[in-house]
């Protein structure tokens, strides 16, 4: 199987907020909880808005990397499943994942500057081991890469407006097994390049005052290759196709600035996910009656465009040491009878803190931390999930440095 088509809730995790989406690019960005759009102040405002990269100073190049250790801590399921005669009770697998990023802004002499930055803007692995739980997701596993080089023009002393191309690479792994209670099981792998492109402003209308703007597009993950399903330990493969939106999102933000010491961010962002309406497969030939229920029937997601309300803090403590925290309250998209074992989102608290020191005139270093709390959500659905899901959320550490040159 050298391409395999990816699931619903694989590509639902693409496009996953809160949960699954990773906002967070950078140690700054970290330690502010993604409160980072007005106030952008190094190399990462190449992701984060790169309209102010004209805001920079014109004679240095800005760089920075690092990495971000994310712990996806158990979920846990109390309930049962309409149509199996025993309790559903589960904890899903703890996940540990590396998340890489690179920002850089080049140097120059005019009132053009040019960005690029490689992030891990999503990512997810969800593994259970229980019966119940593995007729659904035994696994569940999006790899997610994005190049995106930025270009922004210097209108005037207070104004900019910058944009560039995304290109979104990711792959992923979609296992499920009936076992006892059901004799199908499905073994699908997949991967696709897909196109897009942001764009943003940057006003500074005061000297302590900065506001930003920015636009990420909506990108079609348009998957092709083949799907291998079993029904009855008798495996066929099939051509197969499918298209999954991943909406656009849209911040706003606004920061204030006291003594040069002391600034206060407040952002908004609406992501629009309701282009995500309905989940179709197709195949080249008809698949065995038995699985189209499961595998072919067209899957209703309906799900909402959502609010994230983020506030960070960033305190010049000295010369040398930056300190800066964070807070946000993060809206989940997917209604009550849409959540699965896949993706059992819901709304979820916010916080972050970190700090940078700097070691030398040149060098920059830094770490931040961020806990995302999930609120316990309990479901009903007639034919589904009946329960509570409880903890899950994930705490991520980030390590970076920063050069300028």
């Amino acid at each position: 199987m050298k391409k395999l088509i990816v699931l619903s809730t694989l590509t639902s995790a693409i496009v996953m907020a809160g949960a699954y989406k990773i906002p967070e690019q950078s140690v700054n960005s970290m330690a502010l909880g993604a409160a980072y759009i007005a106030h952008t102040t190094d190399a990462d405002s190449a992701y984060f808005n790169p309209a102010n990269m004209s805001f920079l100073d014109p004679e240095v190049n800005y760089f920075e990397a690092g990495i971000t250790l994310a712990h996806l801590p158990k979920n846990n399921f109390e309930g049962t499943q309409a149509g199996i005669p025993m309790p559903a009770d589960a904890e899903s697998e703890i996940e540990n994942l590396p998340i890489p990023y690179m920002h850089f802004v080049m140097a120059t002499d005019n009132r053009w500057r040019f960005g690029m930055s490689t992030t891990v803007p999503a990512g997810l692995t969800k593994r259970w081991k229980t019966p119940i739980q593995k007729l659904y997701a035994e696994e569940f596993t999006l790899k997610n890469v994005e190049l995106n080089p930025v270009v922004s023009y210097k209108v005037s002393d207070t104004f900019s407006i910058g944009g560039g191309i995304r290109m979104v690479y990711s792959e992923g792994k979609v296992y499920s097994d009936g076992g006892a209670l059901a004799p199908i099981k499905r073994e699908m792998e997949g991967d696709t390049i897909e196109w897009g492109y942001n764009v943003a402003l940057a006003w500074r209308p005061t000297e302590d005052v900065a506001v930003g703007i920015t636009y990420r597009s909506k990108i079609d993950l348009n998957e092709e290759g083949q799907a291998n399903l079993y029904l009855s330990g008798i495996g066929r493969q099939y051509d197969a196709s499918v298209s999954v939106p991943l909406p656009a999102a849209l911040n706003i933000g606004i920061s204030k600035t006291w003594n040069d010491r002391l600034t206060l961010e407040f952002v908004y962002e609406r992501t629009f996910w309701s282009a995500y309406e309905t989940l179709d497969f197709e195949y080249g030939t008809p698949i065995q009656p038995a699985l189209v229920g499961a595998f072919d029937d067209p899957k209703d997601k309906l799900w909402e465009d959502t609010n994230t309300f983020r506030l960070g803090l960033t305190y010049q403590y000295n010369d040398k040491l930056t300190l800066m925290a964070g807070y946000s309250y993060d809206e989940t998209p997917i209604l009550e009878e849409h959540v699965s074992y896949e993706l059992p989102d819901s709304d979820a608290h916010i916080f972050s803190a970190g700090f940078k020191y700097k070691y030398s005139e040149n060098l920059t270093l830094g770490a931040a931390v961020l806990y995302d709390k999930k609120v316990s959500r309990k479901i009903t659905q007639p034919t589904g999930i009946n329960g509570e899901f409880s903890d899950g959320g994930a705490v991520l550490l980030t390590a970076g440095i920063s050069y300028r040159f």
